[in-house]
């Protein structure tokens, strides 16, 4: 038989699915972008996640300081009562969601894992890599190469955002989620504020509001809380379902 082991060896004749360098290929991009979203996805569907709450702040926020005590504590109290536990026809309500890093989203995953309900890290492809904190579900811990559907994935389950003190990531959700829900785009959620003096020291609302770039309406897209039962009550306030009432 005539010798075909060059043929066999040609990346023209691997699997699609197995060829790396086609995958990565620039022309292959939309193709990528929708495995990122499938995977997540589908990922979230096996373990019945029909909704969340999203936590996002500071990843440089130290163990011992109140504030990751505070988002340690809200990510119980939410994993506790929301729905997280206890699935209602296999689908698991208000499961805590973070960006999957330190800090602020280490404390509330890790809030989570002590009440012993699963919680979910979207984890991002960074030049100086990103390790996930070791209190996500491991089949809940996802990472993404494309901000836009990492996003896209934060956005479309969430019952509720709470936004710890932080700086241009946690800034960056915070407003993509406020112009979401301004303009539409996203079904009004409860949006909560922790730690009102930080956020109107980094953020000058009523200047904002004072030079008309916003309507007092708009001023009414969010709350501030101070403390972690504070949080829960706003979310409960605005229409976020406790785990006894259902859906």
């Amino acid at each position: 038989m005539t010798d075909n082991t060059p043929q066999k060896r040609s990346a023209s004749y691997r699997l699609a699915v197995e060829d790396t360098d086609f995958l990565l290929r620039d022309e292959m991009r939309d193709i990528r972008f929708a495995l990122e979203y499938a995977k997540a996805d589908l990922g979230m569907r096996d373990w019945g996640i029909r909704s969340t709450v999203i936590v996002f702040g500071s990843a440089r926020t130290k163990p011992e300081s109140p504030r990751y005590e505070a988002a340690r504590q809200f990510g119980r109290i939410v994993s506790e009562r929301g729905g997280a536990l206890a699935p209602h026809h296999r689908w698991r309500d208000n499961v805590i969601a973070t960006g999957g890093g330190g800090g602020i989203m280490e404390a509330a995953n890790r809030g989570a894992m002590e009440a012993e309900a699963p919680s979910i890290g979207f984890n991002i492809v960074l030049p100086e890599e990103q390790e996930p904190n070791a209190y996500t579900t491991p089949e809940l811990t996802f990472l993404f190469h494309y901000f836009a559907m990492r996003k896209m994935h934060m956005a479309m389950r969430a019952n509720a955002l709470v936004a710890f003190p932080g700086g241009f990531g946690t800034l960056d959700e915070l407003f993509e989620f406020l112009t979401l829900v301004q303009t539409g785009k996203m079904r009004p959620v409860p949006i909560v504020l922790y730690e009102e003096a930080y956020w109107r020291r980094i953020v000058s609302f009523d200047a904002l509001l004072a030079e008309g770039m916003i309507g007092p309406e708009e001023m009414g897209l969010f709350e501030f809380a101070e403390a972690p039962e504070a949080a829960w009550e706003a979310l409960l306030r605005h229409g976020v379902k406790m785990e006894a009432d259902g859906r």
